[in-house]
């Protein structure tokens, strides 16, 4: 009732606002109609429905689909990508979880279906479908933090066309911008040699993205965030202190720093860069104690600062302060750090924009539907440099005898003994594991629970790749791929 009251409130200011402003408008005729009073805005909509995240021809293919009868096809979709990109020896799936959430929430509610509508972009027919939507299918994939490469069935959907063509979209969008965050984290991670790296991007993206890439980070091996909503709701740790405006704020540097450990104990971590670093690190120590947490650089020459300001802190006692750097790092300014005196990252932008590869090019493909008799037949896109492979894939990695992997396997043919296929032999990892079955999720793959998990398989799969896939330099994939046909074995 008060929001009510309040929308209603605000309606009658408006319209006296729209009177006045018209009012005040000098008044001459010069054919034109005069500007109308602009209505109320409405209030924000709480929209829990993640429906209308979609292209409009996932709609207008169903509506389709349903006037020629081939909605109800049986049909198998999958994600993969076509290549990496440039200098990259291997993704990471990171988003299945987050796509996992999404999924009950992919639902046609009265303001969805009320704008499409009253928009004209579908039938009759195809309202009522969506009015009871609800996917009742089977996904399975690779579990979240594994690693990938060219043409890894990441992600099968299976279901009726009409159940998986609309599902295109959101899984697309969620899963090409958190592997592109997570497979430039691995990189980060990988060349920070074992010192922790921290994800500090959110300013540098969409707030909704922030989120998603604070939790990519993460699983590709990031410490903590700074982001407070995704440590709410993902359980990650967050991080963080002030930035130089707590400094210029109060009278001198001295004043900040007794304010920052007044508030937060000594163990704080302080911004030694805003003036003079040499003179901010004596600073620091003299208010906080030997026992000061760290100090942060954030400008300049990290290296040879790091090193300068790592003889001071021992001079003065502190040998246990730790040194944080932060300013535009990448995978690249990381590595050249390797030997300098630094304890923490801090990376922001390069991160949260997947550094200098945003998206990871994944694509969601029609591999199989069911012909006009009800059997499943494989199809696929012929087109130049889009090609794809027809039929339901499986897959799975083979491991040396040194416990690195050496190949991945990917298995075709004949689609109920692709379906039922199982490794023989103990050198070879099955990949795909079952998600939803029967539109049902399963709740290991989602939450914090989901993102730890993830977390915990990408550092034991990224440690069984050969060492030079963690080479920054351009090469080929860190593993070749290598085709199974099983119809070919019973010949």
């Amino acid at each position: 009732m008060a929001a009510l009251a309040y929308r209603e409130c605000m309606t009658d200011e408006l319209r006296g606002i729209g009177a006045s402003l018209t009012d005040s408008w000098p008044a001459f005729d010069n054919g034109v109609e005069e500007p109308q009073p602009l209505p109320a805005a409405p209030l924000p909509a709480v929209r829990p429905s993640v429906a209308l995240l979609t292209d409009r021809y996932e709609l207008t293919m169903l509506q389709a689909a349903l006037a020629d009868g081939t909605a109800h096809r049986h049909c198998v979709f999958e994600v993969f990508t076509r290549r990496l990109p440039p200098g990259r020896r291997y993704g990471v799936l990171a988003g299945t979880g987050r796509v996992l959430e999404a999924l009950p929430h992919f639902v046609f509610e009265d303001a969805e279906l009320a704008y499409l509508e009253q928009n004209g972009i579908v039938d009759r027919r195809t309202l009522d479908y969506l009015a009871s939507y609800r996917f009742t299918g089977t996904i399975q994939g690779y579990a979240e933090g594994e690693v990938f490469f060219p043409g890894s069935p990441v992600l099968q959907v299976e279901g009726t066309f009409a159940e998986a063509v609309l599902l295109e979209t959101l899984i697309l969008s969620i899963l090409n911008y958190d592997s592109a965050v997570a497979s430039a984290a691995s990189r980060m991670t990988s060349a920070a040699g074992g010192r922790p790296v921290l994800e500090m991007g959110s300013r540098r993206a969409s707030e909704q993205a922030a989120v998603a890439a604070a939790r990519a980070a993460v699983i590709g091996g990031f410490a903590g965030t700074s982001n407070l909503e995704a440590g709410m709701r993902y359980g990650l740790d967050t991080i963080g202190t002030a930035a130089h405006s707590f400094t210029l704020l109060h009278d001198t540097e001295r004043d900040a720093f007794a304010s920052q450990v007044a508030s937060m104990g000594s163990g704080a971590t302080l911004l030694v860069d805003t003036y003079d670093v040499k003179h901010g690190v004596a600073t620091a120590v003299e208010v906080a104690g030997t026992g000061l947490g760290a100090v942060r650089l954030d400008s300049g020459d990290l290296g040879g600062l790091a090193q300068e300001v790592r003889r001071q802190l021992d001079d003065l006692g502190a040998r246990e302060t730790k040194i944080v750097v932060t300013s535009d790092l990448d995978e690249y300014a990381i590595a050249s750090l390797a030997a300098a005196p630094v304890d923490v990252y801090g990376v922001g932008t390069s991160v949260v924009t997947g550094s200098g590869a945003p998206t990871c090019g994944m694509v969601y493909k029609l591999v199989a539907r069911a012909d006009s008799s009800g059997v499943l037949q494989p199809v696929a896109k012929a087109s130049a440099n889009k090609a794809s492979v027809g039929g339901r894939k499986a897959a799975a990695r083979r491991y040396g005898r040194d416990g690195h992997a050496v190949e991945e396997l990917m298995v075709t043919g004949p689609d109920a003994a692709v379906a039922e296929w199982t490794p023989q032999s103990d050198d070879l990892r099955p990949l795909l594991a079952p998600m939803v079955v029967d539109g049902a999720v399963d709740s290991r793959w989602v939450g914090p629970y989901g993102v730890a998990n993830a977390a915990i398989n990408h550092g034991m799969v990224r440690a069984e790749l050969p060492r030079g896939a963690r080479r920054l330099s351009d090469g080929d994939p860190a593993i070749p791929t290598v085709d199974l046909r099983l119809d070919d074995l019973l010949d």
